[in-house]
C-alpha cells in the first residue's frame, strides 16, 4: 500500500493544483507562517504548505517586485530564485547609472503586462530625447521648460482694404446715380424718331444746327438748317464707324423729291431728317442728338479747351476764323475759336468735306477730355460739363444717360480705329437744277458702302479718298 505522505509523491505533482513543485526539506505548519510575503522562494514555500494543508493562501491583487537593496552592505549578498518565479534576485546585477523612476509593471496571469488601454490608464506623454539625456546625467537638474509664447491676435489688413473699396464703390455709385438723375432731368428733348422697324446694331444721328437762336452767331440768317450730319453706328459684331454726310448731299426727301439733305431739316425738322437718312442708308435711327452752335462753344469751354490742327493760314470772314500757322499748325483753342474752326468752309479747298473733317476733330477732342481721368475724378469739372451738355444738347424722347454714355464710347472707338469719313463721292459739283451745286454720292446712294456699314465690315479704304 502506497504512502499518502506528501513527501512520497512524485516531485511533478501537487494535490489540488496540478502545477509542478520542488521538494522542500522543511515544512512549516500554517500557524507558524509569517504574516508577510518575503522573497519569491518564501512565497513558493508558503504556497506549497497551503496546498498540502488544503487551504489556498490569499494572494495580493498585484504582485510586488522585490525591492533591490542599494546599500553598500548588500553589495556582496545575492539572493536566488526558483525557476519560473517572478521574483527578481537581490544584488544580482551590477550598479547602473541612476535613471528616472520606472513605471510599476503589472503582470498578468501568464506573466505578461496588460496594456494601458486595457486598464483604462492614460498613456504617458512623449518625452523628448533631450529630457531623457538630462535625466540620465547624474547630478543634473531638470531644465525648466520654456513657457509657450502667447498667441498674437491676427491682423487682417485685407479686410480693411475690402472695406475701403466697398465704401469707395458706394460713393462712386451714389455719384453716378446722382449725375444720371441730373442729366435726365435737365436734358432738352424732341420728337425725332420715325418709329421704323429696328435694324441690327445701334445707331445715333448727330446733328449740328446752324440756328442763331442761342446767340452764338450774330447775323441776320433766319430759320435753322442741319449744318453738319454724322451717322454713328455700332454694328452687331462690335465695329463702330462715324460717317459724315455732307450737308449738300443730293438725296430724295420723302414727299419733297430730290434736294440737298440739309433741306429735310428745314422742311420737317428732326423727324423728316431722320426719315430721309434712314431711306438713304437702310438703317433705322435709334437715337437722335442735336447740338447748336452755342452748344459747341460751351462744351469746349467746359472741358478747358481743345487742341486742333490746320496746316494753312486762314482769314475767313463768314466763320470768323483767323489761323496763323506761324504759331503752330496745332493750337489750343477756346470755345469761340473752336466754333469758327468747325464752321469754316469757304476758305477750305475741299469745301464741305474739309469742314466735316474739322467738326469730327472738335467733337472727338471734346469726347476724349470728357471721359479722361482728370474729368472723371473732379466733381467740379463733372458739374460744369453736365450743365454745359444739358444746355447744349437736344435728344429724342427715349434717350437716357446710358444711351449717351454708349454714344461717347462708340464715338471714341470709331475715332481710334480710323473708321471715320464721308461715303464715296462721285461729284462735288453735281447740278440737278433748281438747287445749285450738290454733292453726288457714288451710284447716287453709295449702296455698297452702306451695306458694309450695316454689316460691320467697313475698312478705312471704303471712305471717300478725295
Amino acid at each position: 500500500m502506497s504512502s499518502t505522505d506528501d513527501g512520497d509523491l512524485p516531485p511533478s505533482f501537487t494535490p489540488g493544483t496540478g502545477r509542478p513543485r520542488r521538494r522542500t526539506h522543511a515544512h512549516r505548519p500554517p500557524a507558524q507562517q509569517p504574516n508577510h510575503v518575503g522573497t519569491g522562494a518564501d512565497r513558493a514555500d508558503a504556497d506549497a504548505a497551503g496546498a498540502q494543508s488544503g487551504s489556498v493562501p490569499r494572494r495580493p491583487l498585484t504582485p510586488r517586485r522585490a525591492a533591490t537593496s542599494s546599500s553598500p552592505g548588500d553589495a556582496g549578498t545575492r539572493s536566488r530564485s526558483r525557476t519560473g518565479s517572478s521574483a527578481v534576485p537581490l544584488g544580482s546585477a551590477p550598479s547602473r547609472p541612476a535613471r528616472g523612476p520606472e513605471p510599476t509593471r503589472v503582470m498578468g496571469s501568464r506573466g505578461s503586462a496588460p496594456s494601458a488601454r486595457s486598464r483604462g490608464v492614460p498613456r504617458p506623454q512623449a518625452v523628448r530625447s533631450s529630457q531623457l539625456l538630462q535625466a540620465a546625467s547624474p547630478g543634473s537638474t531638470p531644465e525648466p521648460q520654456p513657457t509657450p509664447p502667447r498667441r498674437r491676435r491676427r491682423r487682417h489688413p485685407l479686410r480693411w482694404v475690402a472695406a475701403v473699396l466697398v465704401i469707395l464703390l458706394a460713393l462712386v455709385g451714389a455719384r453716378v446715380a446722382w449725375l444720371a438723375h441730373d442729366i435726365n432731368s435737365k436734358l432738352q428733348r424732341v420728337q425725332a424718331l420715325s418709329g421704323a422697324e429696328d435694324t441690327p446694331g445701334e445707331t445715333w444721328l448727330i446733328v449740328g444746327s446752324d440756328s442763331r437762336a442761342d446767340g452764338a452767331v450774330g447775323d441776320n440768317t433766319e430759320g435753322a438748317r442741319s449744318d453738319s450730319i454724322m451717322l454713328l453706328h455700332k454694328a452687331p459684331g462690335g465695329q463702330a464707324s462715324l460717317t459724315s454726310l455732307p450737308r449738300d448731299t443730293y438725296v430724295d426727301i420723302p414727299d419733297y423729291g430730290g434736294n440737298k439733305i440739309n433741306a429735310a431739316y428745314s422742311y420737317g425738322g428732326p423727324t423728316l431728317l431722320v426719315t430721309t437718312v434712314e431711306q438713304l442708308t437702310g438703317i433705322t435711327i435709334d437715337h437722335y442728338v442735336e447740338v447748336g452752335m452755342g452748344g459747341v462753344s460751351s462744351l469746349v469751354d467746359a472741358v478747358g479747351g481743345v487742341n486742333v490742327c490746320l496746316d494753312y493760314d486762314v482769314d475767313d470772314a463768314d466763320s470768323g476764323l483767323v489761323w496763323d500757322t506761324s504759331q503752330g499748325e496745332c493750337q489750343d483753342v477756346d470755345g469761340d475759336k473752336a466754333l469758327a474752326y468747325s464752321r469754316m468752309r469757304k476758305s477750305d479747298p475741299t469745301g464741305d468735306i474739309g469742314r466735316a473733317l474739322r467738326q469730327r476733330a472738335v467733337i472727338s477732342a471734346v469726347v476724349s477730355k470728357a471721359i479722361s481721368p482728370s474729368t472723371l475724378t473732379s466733381f467740379s469739372q463733372q458739374d460744369t460739363l453736365v450743365d454745359a451738355g444739358t444746355q447744349a444738347l437736344t435728344v429724342d424722347e427715349d434717350a437716357s444717360t446710358t444711351d449717351l454714355a454708349r454714344m461717347l464710347l462708340a464715338f471714341r472707338s470709331a475715332s481710334k480705329s480710323g473708321l471715320t469719313g464721308a461715303p464715296p463721292i462721285a461729284s462735288l459739283d453735281y447740278e440737278p437744277g433748281g438747287i445749285g451745286a450738290a454733292v453726288l454720292l457714288e451710284d447716287t446712294t453709295a449702296p455698297d458702302f452702306f451695306t458694309k456699314l450695316r454689316e460691320g465690315t467697313l475698312t478705312t479704304a471704303d471712305f471717300n479718298q478725295s
